[in-house]
C-alpha cells in the first residue's frame, strides 16, 4: 500500500523522538479506520490468491483498571506474528473485541453505583485507546462486543439449538453458591473452596438450574486433543478434567439387608484386598440405612459439615483425610464373602462413579492414608485373574455437565419461556434477541433468582405454543457463554442479519477462515474457556454451521509477568506496572521489545525496571545507525565485509525461524548482535539498512516505519517482502574439527572447510594433546568424516 507523501532528504541527523514518531504513525494508520489491516472488506470477499492466516488473541474483559503488562505481552506476540505473516504474503485476519458480560462488570457497577452498560462502554473506550497507542495492527472493522444485542442474539440462538437437541436441560442438583457474588458457580470456577473471582466462601446448595450436557461430548473432546498443536500441559489439564476411566461396576451387599452398595473400580483385580467401603456423604444409601446406623448423630453432623466444601477442596491431594464409620452397617465382599466396615468420607464424590468406592489400602495411596489414620486393615493378597473379575464393564468420567444458570442481571437472558401447560418452550427465532431490560435495581437478591424476576412487564408473556399466560426464564447465562463462539463472530459480526439463521451463518466465509491458525492467550483458560469453546464448536459442527471439528489449530500460552519483587502483580502488594507509564516514558516500541526480550514467551518472568531502559537504548542505537549523515552518503553499490554480509544472512534465518517458533527473545538478541557489527562497518549501503529495518519492523513498527520513510521507502512495511537468506552465505568458512582416538573425543581444532583427510591427519598428529594419547601406540586405521571429525584407531 503506497503512503504517497514520502521524501528522501535529510539536512541533519535528528534525534530519536519516539513520542512524535509514534503519534505520527498511529494517526496515519487510523486515517482510514485501520482498513490497511483488513483481511477482507464488508462484502466478505477474501483477498484472492493469497494464503490465509487467522491470528487470534483471547479477547479481554475490559476492566476499569485498563490494560496491564500481561495483556501487552500476549498481544505483542500475536502482532509480531501478524505483521510477519503479512510480509510473507499471507492474508491475515487479526481482530479484537470485548468479553464484557459477567460478574466483574456487574460487581464494579454495584460498587460504584454505575449501570453496567455505562461501565462497559467507558472501559472499552479506554482499552481501545491503549491498544491503539501500542501500535497493534488489529482490523477494527471486525470489532465485537458480547453485550451487543446483535451479538448475543446468536448466543441465544445457539442455546436454543442445544435445547432442541436435548443438550440444554433443567435439573435440581447440588451447586456451588458464592456468598459474596450471590450466584451459582460452575465447578471450574471454584478454587480451594472459594470463588475464583472474589475469593469468597462457596457453599453447596440444591437448586434448579439450566445445565448443558457437555458430558455427551466427553469422548470427542478427549480424542481430538491429539490432532491439536497445543502445549502438552494444556492438553493434559483437559484430559485430567475430563477424567475418562474404564472399569467395572461391582455390588457389595449390605449384611442383613436387601440393599447393595454399587461401586465403580478401575482395578477389579484388587478386589480381594478390599478391607472397607467408603460412601460419599450425599450417597442415597445413608438415609436408607439410617435405622441400622448406631451413631446417626455423628454421621449427620459430618454430612452437614461437608455441605459447604467444594469438590476441588474435598479431593485436594495434600488435605488430611476425614471420615466417620457407619457403626452397625457391614458390607460383604462378593469375591471372598468377608464382612467389612462401611464409612463416609468427603474425599469420595457423589458425582464420580457411583459415589462409593471399594478401599484397597495396599494398592491405593488415598485408601492407605485413610486406613492408617483410622487403624483399618491393610492386606497383602494376590491379584485376581481376569477370568474371575465380577461386575459389568463401565466407562466413567470426572467431567460433569456444565451448570449454565446465573442468578444475576448482567448476562445474556436465557431464551426460554415457561408455560404451566407446555413446559419449557424456546423463544421463536424471529423474536431474537431477547434483550436485557434496562433497569435501575440490578443488585443480586441473594435468593435463587435473578433481579430480572422483579420486572413483571418483561417477565409476563404469552406462551409461543398455546398462547396462554407464561413467564420468561429470569436466570442469565454465565460470562463464558459469549466467549464460546466469538472466533466465529469476527467473521460474521459485521452483518446486521435479520430473520432466519441461514442469513447469518455464511458457510463460505466460515469455511475459508476456519479453523483459527494461531490462538494466543493465558494458560489460566486451559479448562474453562478452551473446553467450553471446543464443546460449542463441535456442536455447531454437528448441526452443519462449521466444517471443522476443532476451533483452534495452534495454541500459544504467554507466561505470567510478575512484579519487580517476583510476586504476582496486585494493587495490595503495590507492585503493579502500568503500561501507560512505560509508553509515556520510553515509547510503545521500547515496551513491545522489552516484553518480548524478558525471556521465553511461555515462562513466568519478573519485571525489571532497568530492562526497558536497555531496549530503549537499543532503539536509539538503531536510529543513529540508520540515519547517520556520513552513512547516508554511501553509494548503494558500496560493499561490506564478507563476515558482516554472512552475519546478515544468518540473522535473517535466525529471526525468521524464531518468529515462526515464538522465540522472540532470541530473535531480538540476534538483531542486537547484527546492529553492533553494523556499527563497526565503515560502509553500510542503504539496501542493508533497509533490510535491518524490515527485520525490526514486526517488533517495533513505529520506528521501523519512520526509518523506512527516511530511506526512501514508499509503502507500508506490512506489505513489503520479508527478507530471504542465501543458504550458501550462512555457511561458515571454518568449523571445529573433532579429533578422536579410538572413538573418544580428545581434542577439537578450528580449521577451514573442505580440509582433506591428509591435512586433517597431519594437524591431528601435530596436536600436543593428541600426541600424549599416541605414545607407544600404532595407528592401524583412520576414519575421516568430511567437515566433521577424524578418528584415529590405535
Amino acid at each position: 500500500m503506497t503512503i504517497g507523501f514520502f521524501c528522501y532528504k535529510i539536512e541533519k541527523m535528528p534525534a530519536y523522538n519516539f513520542k512524535k514518531i509514534e503519534g505520527k504513525w498511529q494517526k496515519i494508520w487510523a486515517k482510514n479506520k485501520y482498513k490497511i489491516w483488513a483481511a477482507f472488506d464488508f462484502s466478505n470477499k477474501p483477498q484472492a490468491k493469497k494464503l490465509k492466516s487467522y491470528v487470534l488473541d483471547m479477547f479481554p474483559y475490559p476492566s476499569g483498571e485498563g490494560l496491564h503488562v500481561g495483556h501487552v505481552e500476549g498481544y505483542t506476540a500475536s502482532d509480531i506474528t501478524s505483521r510477519f505473516l503479512r510480509m510473507n504474503g499471507y492474508n491475515v485476519l487479526h481482530p479484537m473485541g470485548w468479553d464484557a458480560f459477567g460478574l466483574p462488570a456487574e460487581n464494579y457497577a454495584i460498587k460504584t453505583k454505575t449501570h453496567p452498560s455505562k461501565v462497559v462502554a467507558r472501559n472499552v473506550k479506554r482499552f481501545k485507546q491503549q491498544l491503539k497507542s501500542l501500535g497493534f495492527s488489529y482490523d477494527w472493522q471486525r470489532e465485537i462486543n458480547t453485550t451487543d444485542p446483535d451479538y448475543y442474539k446468536w448466543t441465544q440462538w445457539i442455546f436454543i439449538q442445544l435445547f432442541k437437541k436435548g443438550l440444554a436441560y433443567e435439573a435440581e442438583l447440588p451447586v456451588n453458591w458464592c456468598v459474596s457474588c450471590k450466584t451459582v458457580l460452575a465447578n471450574e470456577e471454584v478454587v480451594d473452596g472459594a470463588c475464583d473471582r472474589c475469593q469468597s466462601r462457596v457453599e453447596r446448595r440444591n437448586l434448579k438450574q439450566w445445565v448443558l450436557k457437555i458430558t455427551a461430548y466427553a469422548d470427542r473432546l478427549l480424542e481430538d486433543l491429539d490432532r491439536l498443536d497445543w502445549p502438552e500441559r494444556v492438553k493434559e489439564m483437559q484430559r485430567n478434567w475430563i477424567g475418562r476411566s474404564e472399569g467395572r461396576l461391582i455390588s457389595f451387599p449390605v449384611d442383613n439387608s436387601q440393599y447393595a452398595i454399587e461401586v465403580f473400580t478401575t482395578k477389579p483385580d484388587t478386589i480381594d484386598g478390599t478391607t472397607y467401603v467408603v460412601l460419599a456423604p450425599e450417597h442415597p444409601a445413608i438415609p436408607y440405612l439410617k435405622a441400622k446406623i448406631k451413631n446417626w448423630q455423628e454421621v449427620a453432623g459430618y454430612i452437614a459439615d461437608t455441605e459447604n466444601k467444594s469438590e476441588r477442596d474435598r479431593i485436594a491431594e495434600a488435605r488430611e483425610k476425614t471420615g466417620v464409620e457407619l457403626k452397625g452397617v457391614k458390607a460383604v465382599n462378593p469375591y471372598n464373602n468377608e464382612k467389612i466396615s462401611v464409612w463416609i468420607s468427603d474425599y469420595v464424590l457423589i458425582h464420580y462413579g457411583t459415589g462409593a468406592i471399594m478401599a484397597v489400602p495396599r494398592h491405593d495411596e488415598r485408601d492407605k492414608e485413610f486406613a492408617t489414620k483410622f487403624n483399618l486393615p491393610i492386606k497383602d493378597v494376590p491379584f485376581v485373574p481376569k477370568e474371575k473379575w465380577i461386575g459389568e464393564k463401565k466407562i466413567n468420567y470426572k467431567l460433569r455437565d456444565w451448570i449454565f444458570s446465573r442468578q444475576r442481571y448482567w448476562g445474556e437472558p436465557i431464551p426460554i419461556i415457561k408455560c404451566v401447560k407446555c413446559g419449557n418452550i424456546p423463544v421463536p427465532e424471529e423474536d431474537l434477541p431477547i434483550e436485557l431490560p434496562k433497569i435501575k435495581k440490578y443488585e443480586p437478591t441473594g435468593k435463587a433468582e435473578s433481579p430480572l424476576a422483579a420486572i413483571k412487564k418483561w417477565v409476563n408473556v404469552k406462551c409461543p405454543q398455546c398462547k396462554g399466560p407464561a413467564k420468561r426464564e429470569t436466570n442469565t447465562m454465565p460470562q463464558w457463554a459469549g466467549s464460546n463462539w466469538y472466533h466465529l463472530a469476527y467473521l460474521l459480526g459485521s452483518q446486521k442479519s435479520k430473520g432466519k439463521s441461514q442469513n447469518y451463518w455464511n458457510k463460505k466465509i466460515l469455511d475459508h477462515w476456519l479453523p483459527v491458525d494461531i490462538y494466543v492467550g493465558g494458560v489460566e483458560h486451559a479448562v474453562l474457556h478452551l473446553l467450553y469453546a471446543r464443546f460449542w464448536h463441535k456442536f455447531l459442527y454437528d448441526i452443519g454451521v462449521v466444517s471443522d471439528k476443532e476451533p483452534f489449530t495452534k495454541l500459544v500460552n504467554q507466561g505470567l509477568i510478575l512484579g519487580p519483587d517476583g510476586q504476582k502483580m496486585s494493587k495490595s502488594r503495590g507492585n503493579v506496572v502500568n503500561p501507560d507509564d512505560m509508553v509515556k516514558s520510553f515509547g510503545a516500541d521500547s515496551l513491545r521489545l522489552y516484553e518480548m526480550f524478558m525471556g521465553p514467551l511461555e515462562d513466568p518472568k519478573p519485571w525489571d525496571p532497568r530492562g526497558i531502559i536497555g531496549l530503549h537504548r537499543f532503539l536509539n542505537k538503531v536510529w543513529n545507525l540508520i540515519i547517520d549523515r556520513n552513512q547516508m552518503k554511501d553509494s548503494r553499490q558500496s560493499k561490506i565485509p564478507l563476515n558482516l554480509d554472512r552475519l546478515i544472512h544468518q540473522t535473517i534465518k535466525k529471526v525468521t525461524e524464531d518468529i515462526q517458533n515464538f522465540r522472540f527473545n532470541t530473535a531480538i538478541s540476534a538483531l542486537m548482535i547484527l546492529v553492533n557489527e553494523m556499527e563497526k562497518a565503515s560502509q553500510l549501503p542503504i539496501a542493508k539498512r533497509q533490510l535491518l529495518i524490515k527485520l525490526l519492523s514486526p517488533f517495533a513498527p513505529h520506528i521501523a516505519q519512520e526509518l523506512w520513510q527516511k530511506l526512501g521507502g514508499k509503502n507500508l512495511l506490512d506489505f513489503e517482502e520479508w527478507p530471504k537468506w542465501d543458504e550458501k552465505m550462512i555457511q561458515e568458512e571454518e568449523f571445529d574439527l573433532i579429533i578422536q582416538v579410538n572413538g573418544k573425543f580428545r581434542a577439537a581444532l578450528r580449521v577451514k572447510k573442505e580440509i582433506s583427510e591428509s591435512e586433517a591427519k597431519k594437524l591431528a598428529l601435530n596436536n600436543e594433546t593428541i600426541k600424549k594419547w599416541l605414545i607407544g601406540k600404532e595407528i592401524k586405521k583412520v576414519i575421516f568424516v568430511p567437515n566433521r571429525l577424524i578418528n584415529l584407531i590405535v
